[in-house]
């Protein structure tokens, strides 16, 4: 601490935006998957569905809290891409982008895939959320899929920058 003309006054400058988050607001993070409907193997056309993670902080101060999403390659496949959804022991290709143009995966930046990274502004008394879409496709012409019902878990890591 420093005393200035009797005033006492936090030395916080040290401390980065995510320190002072820790003391002073509180950050969650919510998702919506990503739905597919009805896949159609025998169709070329890909299936695209969009999801979201939203970051939201709140607290008493106006800091500008920066963050990095990374997501997993999910409980069925052994690498990023593909991912793979699953029905019992069936298969069905599919993966996550960060943007509409589904070139680059959305990861944990190994493999070749990336993170998304963004902020969220803590406004005074309140709090804010930021929406992050998560773009899925899911490739045409996968005529070895059988029907059924087919499902990923992939986990959602925020780091607080």
């Amino acid at each position: 601490m420093i005393k200035v003309a009797g005033v006492i006054i936090l030395a916080l400058m040290p401390l980065s935006a995510s320190a002072l988050c820790t003391l002073l607001c509180s950050c969650t993070v919510s998702t919506s998957g990503v739905a597919f409907g009805t896949y159609n193997p025998l169709s070329a056309a890909a299936v695209t569905a969009n999801g979201n993670v939203r970051v939201t902080c709140g607290g008493v101060l106006g800091l500008l809290v920066p963050y990095q999403i990374a997501l997993s390659k999910g409980a069925n496949a052994g690498n990023f891409s593909p991912r793979q959804m699953a029905s019992g022991v069936k298969r069905l290709n599919y993966n996550l982008f960060t943007d509409g143009t589904y070139a680059t995966v959305w990861g944990d930046g190994t493999g070749g895939t990336q993170t998304v990274s963004g902020s969220v502004s803590v406004v005074l008394l309140g709090g804010t959320s930021q929406d992050n879409t998560v773009y899925g496709r899911m490739p045409g012409s996968q005529t070895t899929v059988a029907p059924g019902t087919y499902n990923d878990t992939i986990q959602v890591t925020v780091t607080y920058q």
